[in-house]
């Protein structure tokens, strides 16, 4: 006989660590069934979820061709150690490889893990090993790469970093501009300009910090970017930032490592998001959606002078599970269907309808300050009602309502699954499926609309 949810939540309580992110509610949501872009729970309430694992789900819940490719494989090689090779894995890296090589006129290899964080330890081993030994970073306020030791150094929350002392250097954080909390009267080209001007001053003179004039070399190594902010609350640049940003990098010899764990794989549009700025990595990080999250599995690609084997040879870093071949299997079939075409026109389609309808909620309430997007990355900043001042608490209780399941439409009722983030942990970050339709979009719409008039009479 199963155990019922008060004897789990008494299980739970007693023997689960807390140390993860499940209690940043203090009843947090029990569910037994998933179907596209909908969770349910125990009584069958649908859930829609605009978060989808945190973009990890990208291509819907129990997507049938992917988990057709999962149960292939479980029937055939579903085990191997990581030290002898398997068709899937050596597919995968030469379809990622070669599609950067067509992008960015780069060779390069990949390199597989089983995690976006341990992926990210793995690029810094790269980069490392690559620049004689540097450990110094450059990254971006807002920023996030993780929470194992290299990673959480790299990110800008000093809340991943408190508890544990420092077991390296921690990165300088560089501005990155966030438009709606930047300064007035300025378009968002503008200030990111300024951002990029801002960074080159700490090259003007070795005064400054960082460089050295008569040797030409920089104390720092690599600079971390995420082409959009994740955690930071799907924060998006203007177009000229990135273009402005690399050349001062290429004239200081630092390298250029890009994560792409949240907003890779069609997120933006793109198979990388950093496709739509016009620069070419030197490093560049994936993970989440390449498997759909049926398995974990991360990887890194790198120029061929970061990674050939002369440079970084067999044991260089090693997982058990990396590479493995559940998770390859699954990936290199979601790279076929990525290559089968048209995600690109639907993503931006999708995204654009979406988009349209958050500014129509901006205008009709007052508490969302700003609204963004590309592809189906999206935000939606939560505010006091002069629609600027960060409101963290509505948020909460926002996302609070959406998992009581009792929104209704036509007569049906509905739980709306919902992701916070920003600087503030004011921001709805909304992630939703791929493949999300038409009418669940309108149902999306509809939900938040009856979320914020909730909020009016709070």
């Amino acid at each position: 006989m199963q155990a019922s949810e008060t004897q789990l939540r008494a299980l739970e309580k007693e023997y689960c660590s807390y140390g993860d992110t499940v209690h940043y509610m203090e009843q947090p949501k029990f569910f037994t069934g998933c179907e596209g872009s909908y969770l349910y729970d125990a009584k069958g309430t649908p859930f829609l979820d605009l978060q989808m694992w945190y973009s990890a789900v990208s291509f819907g819940y129990r997507n049938p061709r992917l988990n057709a490719a999962a149960h292939r494989q479980l029937d055939t090689l579903p085990q191997v150690a990581s030290q002898y090779l398997h068709r899937e894995k050596v597919e995968l890296a030469a379809r990622i490889a070669q599609d950067a090589e067509r992008k960015f006129r780069l060779k390069g290899r990949v390199h597989f893990n089983v995690g976006g964080s341990q992926a990210i330890e793995d690029s810094l081993k790269l980069v490392r090993n690559y620049t004689g030994g540097k450990s110094l970073m450059f990254a971006f306020e807002g920023g996030y790469h993780g929470r194992t030791l290299g990673a959480s150094a790299i990110t800008s929350s000093y809340r991943y970093r408190r508890r544990y002392g420092h077991f390296g250097d921690r990165a300088q954080f560089i501005a990155y501009p966030y438009h709606f909390r930047g300064p007035k009267r300025m378009s968002k080209e503008e200030y990111g300009h300024q951002c990029v001007q801002k960074f080159a001053r700490l090259f003007e003179s070795e005064y400054n910090g960082v460089w050295d004039p008569k040797t030409n070399r920089c104390e720092y190594a690599a600079f971390y970017v995420e082409p959009i902010q994740g955690t930071g609350g799907y924060v998006i640049p203007p177009k000229n930032f990135f273009v402005e940003l690399k050349k001062v990098l290429d004239q200081h010899g630092i390298l250029l490592v890009v994560d792409e764990i949240q907003m890779g794989i069609y997120r933006t549009g793109k198979l990388w998001s950093i496709e739509h700025f016009g620069v070419k990595p030197d490093v560049l990080v994936f993970g989440k959606a390449l498997t759909n999250g049926l398995n974990p599995l991360s990887g890194v690609w790198a120029r061929e002078e970061l990674i050939n084997p002369s440079i970084f040879p067999p044991g260089s870093t090693h997982s058990t599970f990396a590479s493995n071949p559940l998770g390859t299997a699954v990936a290199l079939e979601t790279m076929k269907m990525l290559e089968e075409g048209g995600f690109e026109t639907s993503v931006m389609a999708k995204g654009a309808y979406f988009l349209e309808g958050l500014k129509d909620l901006q205008k009709r309430h007052r508490i969302i300050g700003d609204v963004d997007g590309l592809g189906l990355a999206l935000r939606a900043e939560i505010c006091k009602q002069d629609g600027y001042t960060p409101d963290k608490e509505m948020m909460d209780w926002m996302a609070e309502q959406g998992m009581k399941g009792d929104l209704k439409v036509a007569g049906n009722k509905y739980g709306l699954v919902l992701d916070v983030g920003g600087y503030h942990k004011n921001v709805i970050t909304l992630a939703p499926s791929l493949l999300i339709t038409k009418d669940e979009m309108d149902l999306a719409l509809n939900l938040l609309d009856q979320l914020f008039t909730r909020a009016k009479k709070r």
